[in-house]
């Protein structure tokens, strides 16, 4: 019986399907490193250029203290056409795989513009649209990072808000556009030991949004100034943000809109410089363990709307599972 319909099936195939080769989909490129882009925009004026060096200095340093591949766009001499930041800044983030559990960073260092429809962040020849950014970071789903600390950057965040992501803007307005301090705050804290809120042995993103958020707050107050910049992070997706004065330490103390997770769950996950215990775990572990881990921050999230039994219940199933992943040796 099976050979009389093998038969069958072989005439009923034309005979250029013997020869013709099947067209198989190109894998996708992955990663499990970490990639930095640091894009540093037109100054304007010369004390700004000598602000944003050495905010990039910063940004340099605890990267190479981290091990992560680096790109710096904005500091070389100006080119035009296919050398001009623009175009250097889109044919970087096309060479970047866009799977894996290697995390992309991208920093934006430098001024903004919004019109009232779209924001803008200022380099030198063409500037770069929110618009233009999220299309190019399309394809990518691997964590990904995205801090803009210009001025006028909150409509990035909206643009860019998605699964797997996180994204800090300087602003909470498009119509904040007055000169930002909060990206020198943010180059000194990523890489301050004083950071580490948690006292874990590492200074996280969430971590360094923080206490960059406080001491801007500190600045306006010691100076006696309105303070015309106000710092939002986004990872739960919602393309809202969240305001530091809504953390408590690491958590989010008021509830996402129409139910969403807290944000600063995933945020909390990126980190470039690893305590010596967190270099020990594989990415593969890692990448297991950041998974319960927001699976725990969800379940607390829903804690008011279950029973008490069965929130401890699923509270129990994910701390043993946690607790058997950090018996696996690394690999």
């Amino acid at each position: 019986m099976r050979t009389w319909m093998a038969s069958l099936i072989l005439l009923a195939v034309p005979a250029f399907a013997e020869t013709a080769p099947m067209a198989m989909p190109m894998p996708a490129a992955t990663s499990d490193g970490t990639t930095v882009i640091v894009v540093v925009g037109a100054p304007g004026e010369e004390e700004y250029g000598t602000v944003f060096t050495e905010e990039t200095g910063r940004w340099e340093k605890v990267v190479a203290q981290a091990g992560a591949k680096l790109r710096t766009i904005g500091l070389t001499a100006a080119g035009t056409g296919a050398t001009s930041d623009f175009n250097l800044l889109k044919q970087a983030i096309e060479a970047e795989p866009t799977e894996g559990r290697g995390e992309l960073w991208l920093v934006f260092i430098g001024h903004g513009t919004f019109d009232g429809k779209e924001a803008k962040f200022n380099l030198r020849g063409p500037d770069l649209a929110a618009t233009e950014l999220a299309l190019w970071l399309q394809p990518f789903h691997r964590p990904l990072a995205v801090i803009d600390t210009s001025s006028a950057s909150a409509p990035f965040l909206n643009k860019l808000a998605g699964a797997n992501r996180v994204v800090i803007t300087a602003t909470r307005s498009g119509f904040e556009q007055n000169y930002a301090r909060f990206g020198r705050y943010l180059s000194e804290a990523i890489s301050d030991p004083q950071g580490d809120i948690d006292k874990d042995g590492e200074t996280s993103l969430l971590e360094a949004f923080l206490s960059a958020s406080a001491r801007l707050t500190e600045f306006y107050k010691t100076e006696g100034r309105l303070a015309t910049e106000h710092p939002l992070l986004d990872d739960n997706g919602d393309g809202l943000g969240t305001p530091p004065d809504w953390f408590r330490g690491v958590r989010a103390i008021k509830k996402a809109a129409n139910g969403a997770t807290a944000d600063g769950l995933r945020a909390q996950q990126f980190v470039l410089v690893r305590s010596a215990a967190e270099q020990k775990l594989s990415p593969a572990v890692r990448a297991q363990r950041d998974e319960l881990e927001l699976a725990l921050g969800k379940l607390r999230d829903s804690k008011a709307k279950l029973a008490e039994d069965e929130y401890y219940r699923r509270l129990e199933a994910l701390l043993l599972e946690l607790a058997k992943l950090y018996e696996t040796p690394a690999s």
